[in-house]
Parts: C-alpha cells; sequence; structure tokens
C-alpha cells in the first residue's frame, strides 16, 4: 500500500502517469519508438495534378416525342438496364399503331385477293386470250398492292417504335441522380428528362503537364489522393493529344467505386522524369532543424545514433536520403521530437503509438 501511494504522489507532482511507469516508459526508463527499415526502392520525381471522378456511364436521357410526362422515377431510385425510368401518355401513339395495324390488314386482303386472280387467270391464258389481256392487269396491280403492304409494314414499324420510346428506359445500371422534368409538363422531342450515374464505374479524368506524357504508360499505377482517402489508380488510357495553349494532355484512370464518389476532387502524383533506383526512407523518420536535415539511427544496442542526411527524390510516403546509411538500417518514425543522439529506445513496428518519453 505505502509503495502505490508512493508512485500516485511521484506521478502527481512529475506529471508521469502510474500506468507509464510500470510500463517502463517513465523518468529513466527507454523511450518507446516506432521505426522502419531502411530500404533500396524505385522513386521518380514527380508532380501533383489536380483530377476529378466521374462515371464513365452518366447520361441525361430525353424524349424522343411530342408528349406529356405522366410518370418519372424518384432520385435516388437504383435502377437495372432496361427498367422504365419515365412514363408520357402514349393514348395518340396506341391509336395510330392500331390504325397501322388496320392499313396492313386491309393490303394484305388486297395481295391474296390478286393472288388468287392470278392463278385463276393464268389457268384461262392458255386458251383465251381476253384472259391473258387480264392477267397482265391483274400482275400490274399485284406488284403496286405488294409494294403498297410493304409501306404499310413500314408504316406500323414506325407506329410500334414509337408506342416503344413513350416509356424512357435505362440504358445501363445505375441510380436516378435527378429529375430534370415533372409530371404533367409537355415535352418536345429531345427535351431533356432524367438523369443515371453508374456509381460502379469510376474512372479520375486529369490533365497533366505534357513534360509528364513520356514517363506514363497505360496500365501504370499512380497515386491518387486527397483530404478523405489515398488509394492507388491504375492508368485506363492516354489521349495521345496535347493542348498546345496549356500545355497538358489528359490521362483517366480506374479507380475502386468502393472508396471513391462522383463528383471527389483528387489529386494525381505524375513522374516528371525516369524512376531511379536509390535509398530511401520513410518521409516521417526525418527530422529537420536549423542546422539541416537528419535521421535518428537504432544501433544494436538499442541506442540511436543521429546521422545526418541530404535528401533527393520523394514519392509519396518515402524520400531518397544520402548519408551514413545501408540497406537494412532501421531509423526512428515515431517519437524522434525528444530523442538525442546516445539514449536507449525501446522499438515498435506500430503505428498506433503516441510517443511519451524522452
Amino acid at each position: 500500500m505505502q509503495l502505490v501511494k508512493t508512485l500516485v504522489f511521484f506521478a502527481a507532482t512529475t506529471g508521469f502517469s502510474v500506468s507509464a511507469m510500470a510500463q517502463g516508459f517513465g523518468p529513466g526508463g527507454p523511450a518507446a519508438v516506432v521505426v522502419s527499415n531502411v530500404e533500396y526502392r524505385e522513386l521518380a520525381p514527380s508532380v501533383d495534378v489536380p483530377g476529378t471522378v466521374v462515371s464513365r456511364y452518366d447520361s441525361s436521357l430525353a424524349s424522343e416525342l411530342n408528349a406529356r410526362l405522366v410518370w418519372i422515377a424518384e432520385v435516388g431510385t437504383a435502377v437495372k438496364e432496361g427498367e422504365t425510368v419515365a412514363r408520357m401518355e402514349d393514348v395518340t401513339f396506341r391509336l395510330l399503331e392500331m390504325e397501322a395495324e388496320g392499313r396492313v390488314a386491309r393490303e394484305q386482303a388486297k395481295v391474296q385477293f390478286l393472288k388468287s386472280e392470278k392463278a385463276r387467270l393464268s389457268r384461262l391464258a392458255e386458251n383465251n386470250l381476253s384472259a391473258k389481256s387480264q392477267l397482265d392487269q391483274i400482275q400490274s396491280d399485284l406488284a403496286v398492292a405488294e409494294s403498297d403492304e410493304k409501306i404499310a409494314q413500314v408504316q406500323l414499324g414506325l407506329a410500334k417504335v414509337s408506342m416503344h420510346v413513350t416509356q424512357i428506359r435505362a440504358p445501363f445500371d445505375g441510380i436516378v441522380t435527378e429529375r430534370l422534368r415533372n409530371i404533367g409538363e409537355r415535352l418536345n422531342v429531345a427535351d431533356e428528362v432524367i438523369r443515371i450515374v453508374d456509381p460502379n464505374s469510376l474512372e479520375v479524368v486529369a490533365r497533366a503537364p505534357l513534360n509528364s506524357v513520356n514517363f506514363i504508360k497505360e496500365k501504370a499505377t499512380l497515386d491518387v489522393h486527397n483530404d478523405y482517402h489515398s488509394d492507388q489508380a491504375s492508368v485506363r488510357v492516354i489521349v495521345p493529344f496535347g493542348n498546345p495553349q496549356s500545355h497538358m494532355f489528359e490521362v483517366r484512370l480506374d479507380v475502386d467505386p468502393a472508396i471513391w464518389t462522383v463528383g471527389e476532387s483528387v489529386r494525381l502524383s505524375m513522374p516528371t522524369a525516369d524512376v531511379k533506383h536509390v535509398l530511401a526512407v520513410p518521409r516521417d523518420a526525418l527530422v529537420l532543424r536549423r542546422e539541416g536535415a537528419s535521421v535518428f539511427k537504432v544501433k544494436d544496442d538499442n541506442t540511436v545514433e543521429q546521422i545526418s542526411v541530404i535528401t533527393g527524390l520523394g514519392d509519396g510516403s518515402h524520400i531518397e536520403v544520402i548519408g551514413d546509411l545501408t540497406e537494412g538500417d532501421q531509423v526512428v518514425t515515431r517519437g524522434a521530437e525528444r530523442l538525442q543522439p546516445g539514449m536507449e529506445v525501446s522499438r515498435s513496428a506500430s503505428t498506433a503509438f503516441a510517443p511519451t518519453g524522452g
């Protein structure tokens, strides 16, 4: 009990917690740090360029008829390809279809009659000159009737198309994102009615400096990030024509729809030189002071040595360093702010650590 009271009194007067002292991180104990290995990496200088997440399938569907809108899907509705998303009044077009069907039936009946007359007169014409003359007329009438039947069939087809397009259908799986017209409005041909976006077919569209075009290839992987997310994306296509005014070219990258959302602004790390094989450390390992940049290397006896370095190429989370370091050395990436050369440390590979000692 006396020992517990002593610990509590010491913690209250020094600012250290009892739990911290119990873990060995109090006064006189090794400083807890997070370390990472020095390693050779392929790095290239890069520049961040702005981009936007878009859907490859984003359509505003329009009316193909002059008609009144009688129904439209609600915003946020998930639809499948071919599903109806808007419907127009179809009474007039249904009547036109019925009229066209009647015209086809009439022309077919005429053709059938003339074919039977042709067959009858063909038998009589063998011995009857009068029948032969009538046969010639029937053959002419039959040709005209067959042509009229084809025209009627075309008109029926157009009537059926008009009936079909009284319903606007989704051209792909997606979500209704905007209603551009309201129920009851009279639509003209080409009036936009509804917008559908596929949230699962995403890409980033970015415009990059022309001096980068020689350092990326299709299917190459580039870093994409913003204030909320970070990921890698594969180059889908490089538009091989630059803008002579802006000296920019367009690049499109496939991105993960589980991470990104249509309309998000992102930054794209675009290489501006060839990749080099260099010795690199995490950027978090750098200690920047007035006298220059340095890192704390952890030696075999768990003490630290401060190594001055010169930085070089940077790429994402790593940066090239030139100094008294070799591949496999361990450097401090968290907890270096309060270290001094020769201090003993307790190493950890966990990134969830908040440094306490030193």
